[in-house]
């Protein structure tokens, strides 16, 4: 039996992706560097759709390809997290607006919110023209939007 990597799991509308804070993860003090909450709301996002059935490489393989570029992100950091802190990212796709999708995150340690995130997605063409989701991706996505 193979182990195979978890992508999470919902809760409600929510999408929770448990993190292990690592020794790379981490700068000369043992706290997670800044930039790595960006890699960990990265996993959150890909998990979601991942969880939802929408696959980067699949999107990547459709007669008109598909990708997401990131044009807006705003993070609030509050507290840090530590070396063998067990995380959670929690994911929450709000709304698709055009070729937008309006997502809020946190990364939390027991409950307690550490570092928020308000990300705007955008999906592009390959040549990096904004695009409108295809239908399928709005379906497969749409039961957890909060039309917010």
């Amino acid at each position: 039996m193979t182990d195979q990597p978890t992508a999470g799991r919902f809760d409600g509308l929510d999408h929770l992706l448990p993190v292990r804070v690592y020794y790379e993860d981490t700068d000369f003090t043992g706290l997670v560097y800044h930039a790595n909450y960006v890699r960990y709301f990265e996993r959150g996002r890909s998990d979601f759709l991942r969880l939802a059935g929408v696959g980067h490489a699949e999107l990547l393989d459709q007669d008109e390809p598909l990708a997401f570029v990131v044009a807006e992100l705003n993070i609030r950091y509050a507290k840090p997290a530590r070396i063998d802190d067990a995380l959670v990212v929690r994911t929450r796709y709000e709304a698709i607006k055009g070729p937008r999708l309006i997502i809020r995150q946190t990364v939390e340690r027991d409950g307690e919110v550490l570092c928020r995130a308000d990300v705007v997605a955008v999906c592009i063409h390959l040549d990096g023209r904004p695009r409108r989701p295809t239908k399928r991706l709005v379906e497969l996505v749409g039961p957890w939007l909060t039309g917010e």
